[in-house]
């Protein structure tokens, strides 16, 4: 057990305390596994032996495909953790062929079920093999072995008593990784305490834990908030980002490719720390160094600026800090004002969301239209 307990411990991440992490452990969203499809099975050399009946001749039978290896996606499952438990899975071998002309069973193909929003990659190659977006969308990953050719199979005029046969082929085997990716449609970017669970909290079921420390969100929540009783979306939370997380410090960085498939992100910022000699802007400005340190097109994704903890600031103080704050970031976006504990604001801020999320589903189903009309005679 002492073995194991340092063995993790090395992947902690700087700044993060070993309790933190040991909670962090409970949401898993990588995993590395071995596949190995089912062997063919041989094909079979025999003779027709039977008392009474001359010239029996050859009568070996074709083996079974092996079995191949599939992953699919199962809604009832959110997390890897599994795959921590078990690294390889085999599917079955494909049986050999036999005597009067009798074909071996094909191997079992092998199902595992993984979470939906389950990206595949093949370690060897670093090729990505696939994901799987959707309850029940399989993915073929290793392919079984194809059968061998039993010697009935080499008869012919000129060889009436072959000897021959072939071996099934070997099945394909695959070192995999797996990376669990939240489907979500907006995300909550920000500093460690600038409220996202607190909001998260407020607008959906979602329960994750608050408190008024760093790192207390340990693993990213999604939550689905009901504008009406029609009309939803699903939001996510992950943990915060601090300064330096692209060298490895505290846990947000970890989960920062959860907001990939976002269509928006919105922006926490924890509105009331110019009075403690805090400045907001540089947090914004350092969310946004380390997310552009991350990479991929994260950086070109549509953000709404939220300022958050408005409840702990007069009239006077949040004109003054909004203003101050918009100054200094040349900030040309959408910008909202709210409180994640009494809720003011947060009704139009919702409503904005979901009337912006709907108009991007609504371009993305309406086909695009040629500049002329098709004619099936080819005449313009």
């Amino acid at each position: 057990m002492i073995a194991l307990t340092r063995g993790l411990d090395l992947d902690r991440p700087r700044g993060v305390t070993r309790h933190n992490y040991w909670h962090a452990m409970k949401f898993v969203d990588e995993a590395t596994i071995r596949v190995e499809a089912g062997n063919g099975g041989n094909g079979s050399v025999s003779f027709r032996r039977e008392k009474y009946i001359p010239n029996g001749g050859p009568d070996g039978g074709d083996g079974g495909d092996g079995g191949s290896v599939w992953l699919v996606a199962d809604s009832n499952l959110n997390t890897l953790v599994d795959f921590r438990f078990r690294r390889i899975h085999r599917a079955q071998r494909g049986e050999n062929g036999m005597g009067r002309n009798r074909t071996g069973k094909s191997g079992e193909d092998l199902s595992i079920p993984v979470p939906v929003g389950t990206r595949v990659f093949d370690v060897d190659n670093e090729e990505m093999l696939g994901e799987l977006l959707e309850n029940g969308q399989r993915l073929l990953i290793a392919r079984g072995g194809f059968h061998g050719i039993g010697n009935a199979r080499f008869k012919s005029s000129v060889n009436r008593a072959p000897r021959q046969s072939t071996n099934g082929s070997e099945g394909e085997r695959r070192n995999l990784k797996l990376e669990l990716i939240l489907l979500a449609d907006v995300g909550l970017l920000g500093m460690p305490n600038a409220g996202k669970s607190s909001l998260i909290r407020k607008i959906s079921s979602a329960r994750p834990r608050v408190a008024d420390y760093p790192f207390t969100t340990l693993h990213p929540n999604l939550g689905v908030v009901r504008v009406d009783d029609e009309r939803s979306f699903v939001i996510a939370d992950i943990p915060g980002v601090i300064e330096g997380a692209a060298e490895g410090a505290g846990l947000g960085i970890q989960f920062l490719k959860h907001l990939s498939r976002t269509r928006l992100l919105l922006h926490l910022v924890d509105i009331a720390p110019f009075d403690d000699g805090i400045d907001p802007a540089e947090q914004v400005r350092a969310i946004i160094n380390e997310v552009e340190r991350f990479g991929g097109d994260l950086v070109s994704r549509e953000r709404w600026l939220v300022l958050n903890k408005i409840d702990l600031l007069d009239a006077g103080q949040l004109k003054e800090s909004r203003r101050r704050l918009l100054d200094a970031l040349a900030w040309d976006g959408p910008v909202y004002t709210l409180s994640a504990v009494t809720g003011e604001g947060m009704r139009q801020l919702l409503y904005d969301l979901m009337e912006r999320l709907e108009k991007d589903k609504q371009t993305e189903a309406t086909p695009e239209e040629d500049d002329q009309p098709w004619d099936p005679l080819g005449k313009a």
